[in-house]
């Protein structure tokens, strides 16, 4: 793999306002996204995953520019993205495409797919004239659909062919990067599996990279590379796929994967079931965010906010945001609250 860095993010912030009174003054923050950091580099598939509301998507629209972010930084390949004006960012947006979670309202219903994959060609002017008619239909056969299927509106495909449109058109202007936001999670699980695999295809034959957000644990298995774990707006842990698999440090993650359905039904696993609801991102806890649901959490939890740090038997770059990583892992830090929901099943 690639260790060039192609997109580098930086205490990443958005922050959306809260309308009050009769001047519509802004009385206070949907702090949606706060002071997230990560580094994706060239030919990987980096997923973030959380529960809804944890700040995934907002993410994703935030580094594309979708959503103006509120402050910290986006640099793609060199280049920094909030710096550009209107102009230069469409350009740059050649090479930054998203895949959206619905694939029926992402598409225009009055255009045919031919339309929604030309207007991409011209308006980026990647391919010529002459040479786009060809080029739909090579895109159409790439992403297993029949070339005369072009000229048909998205209302004439199921959800899983709308998908691969979706795609398609993505793919039509030659990026280097794609965000997926939760693009296979409507679809059914056969479907999953074969867009996935289109996806992973187009990787290898491309060398495409990914930002992937997703809540489904064991699609982040099959696609990933390095993972992130979000949760109220925040980074608790990040690593490689094996190492947050088989060894995640932080609560939340713990609780997170314990969800997973295992398939063997003799098989005894634990599962964690976290007390109480994800807080409001208006109104977020002190120090750390989880503290309210961890049963770990103590007095420090409550007054500081823990930073992504490593220890010596972690594998190099996985980090976790929690104040007691190691006395966690070796049993020294035992549970402040009832683990009476803590279960074998």
């Amino acid at each position: 793999m690639s260790q060039k860095e192609l997109l580098k993010i930086n205490n990443l912030k958005q922050y959306f306002p809260i309308k009050g009174g009769v001047f519509g003054r802004t009385v206070n923050n949907v702090k949606a996204v706060d002071d997230v950091t990560f580094t994706i580099y060239e030919g990987e598939t980096v997923s973030v995953v959380g529960e809804s509301g944890c700040g995934k998507s907002t993410t994703g629209r935030a580094i594309l520019r979708l959503d103006e972010p509120t402050a910290g930084e986006v640099e793609f390949d060199g280049t920094n993205v909030l710096g550009l004006n209107k102009k230069d960012m469409r350009k740059m947006r050649k090479d930054m495409q998203i895949i959206f979670q619905d694939p029926y309202a992402s598409l225009n219903p009055r255009q045919t797919v031919r339309q929604t994959l030309v207007e991409a060609m011209d308006i980026q002017n990647v391919v010529p004239k002459k040479d786009r008619a060809n080029r739909v239909s090579e895109l159409m056969e790439t992403v297993g659909l029949q070339p005369h299927q072009a000229d048909r509106f998205p209302h004439e495909f199921s959800g899983g062919q709308r998908q691969r449109i979706g795609i398609a058109r993505a793919l039509s202007v030659d990026p280097k990067l794609i965000i997926c936001d939760e693009a296979v999670s409507a679809l059914d699980v056969s479907i999953q599996a074969q867009v996935l695999n289109l996806l992973k295809k187009f990787q290898d034959e491309m060398n495409l990279t990914y930002l992937f957000i997703a809540h489904d644990l064991g699609v982040v298995r099959h696609i990933s590379d390095r993972i992130i774990v979000m949760y109220l707006g925040k980074i608790v842990e990040i690593g490689d796929k094996k190492s947050i698999f088989n060894n995640p440090q932080h609560p939340y993650t713990k609780a997170l994967l314990s969800a997973i359905p295992v398939p063997d039904p003799d098989k005894k696993t634990e599962r964690i079931f976290l007390q109480g609801d994800v807080p409001s991102p208006i109104d977020p806890p002190s120090g750390c965010r989880f503290h309210t649901r961890c049963p770990f959490a103590t007095e420090k939890c409550v007054e500081e906010t823990p930073e992504l740090r490593d220890e010596d038997y972690m594998d190099g770059g996985h980090q976790a945001a929690c104040h007691y990583i190691r006395e966690i892992e070796s049993g020294e830090h035992k549970p402040t609250r009832d683990t009476s929901k803590v279960r074998q099943v």
